[in-house]
């Protein structure tokens, strides 16, 4: 998505397309024709540029996009995020101010790419913003739907923790709706880590251990599938919360949730692979071998965990051979002060 090429592209379209003589409608007025009225008052139109996949953006659904704003006749937005490597996830409903750029939103698809023309009661009204906005501005947005977690569930049951109402109805509650909120909740943490924010990944892996212990671990009545599938929910939560402890150079606690991920999967080579990382950064080679080896005797082709094995041999053998010429010195020093 280009930042400023909106209104010159306009124009060429305008050269290319119309004779001299009738080259003087605006930008605009160019662009209204190839729109749809989206809500049926012509307050709200819309071009999709690229369509997108799966359903459309979810009512309070939490939202990663790119969007540029621009006045008829710039070729600069008057705001836009495309210089941002990674845009701010906006909930609907509170980030995003504009009641015509909202309800734009949810006409879209993940990965879809549309423009939006906007009349001032769905902008910045009569007043505009000034210095930026004039008044009773018509504003045309570039809008980039990245990706969007669907968040409502979770607003749900925070509202529930608040009011005090989580512990009589989390009993009521279907399973399934309990463990999608759980997994949106890890997804949030997934989109800080893969940003390589690992601080936020860490805090937002821990607020969803605590609901999920809260929502699942608390449930009066649990059937052996009910607790099978708890058990199946917070497997991911610990390796993801191990993996950011490491990340964030902080091995005992990395080793404190890939042992929690053990007690759920004992053979689970992802959190056996973590416990060794752990165990190495501690320089507790021996126990690092052990995870190691336990991990490659599942997946003996597996270039992550034999390359970690090597390298936790090779620290396992110096320790040792510095610690035989350590106890060697002393043996020397102790022998030569007793013949003295």
């Amino acid at each position: 998505m280009s930042r400023n090429g909106l209104i010159s592209s306009l124009r060429r379209l305008i050269n290319d397309e119309e004779p001299l003589e009738t080259r003087s409608p605006s930008p605009f007025e160019q662009l209204r024709p190839r729109m749809n009225d989206i809500i049926g008052d012509g307050g709200i139109l819309k071009e999709v540029v690229q369509p997108g996949d799966g359903p459309p953006v979810p009512e309070n659904a939490s939202v990663l996009i790119h969007y540029s704003g621009f006045l008829e006749y710039s070729d600069q937005p008057f705001e836009t995020t495309t210089h941002l490597k990674y845009p701010r996830m906006m909930k609907l409903g509170r980030d995003v101010t504009l009641a015509g750029l909202e309800l734009g939103l949810l006409t879209m698809k993940k990965g879809e790419f549309s423009r939006f023309l906007l009349q001032p009661q769905y902008a910045y009204g009569e007043m505009g913003c000034p210095p930026f906005i004039p008044a009773a501005a018509v504003v045309l947005y570039e809008v980039q739907i990245l990706d969007y977690l669907d968040s409502g569930q979770v607003d749900d049951f925070i509202t529930m923790s608040v009011v005090g109402r989580l512990q009589e109805q989390q009993n009521t509650v279907p399973m399934s709706t309990l463990l999608e909120v759980v997994n949106t909740l890890r997804s949030f943490g997934n989109r800080f880590f893969n940003q390589n924010r690992y601080y936020n990944a860490k805090d937002r892996y821990k607020q969803v251990h605590f609901e999920a212990m809260t929502l699942l671990g608390n449930r009066e009545t649990q059937s052996d599938l009910e607790k099978e599938r708890i058990k199946t929910a917070l497997l991911p939560l610990y390796l993801n919360i191990s993996l950011a402890e490491l990340r964030l150079e902080r091995p005992h606690k990395a080793l404190k949730y890939g042992n929690k991920a053990l007690e759920i999967d004992s053979a689970n080579t992802k959190a056996l692979f973590r416990c060794g990382q752990a165990y190495l950064e501690l320089h507790e080679y021996a126990s690092a071998q052990c995870c190691l080896t336990s991990a490659q005797a599942q997946k003996p082709f597996d270039s992550d965990i034999n390359n970690l094995l090597r390298k936790v041999t090779m620290c396992y053998k110096d320790s040792l051979d510095k610690e035989k010429d350590l106890y060697s010195k002393m043996f020397r020093e102790l022998k030569g002060s007793v013949k003295m």
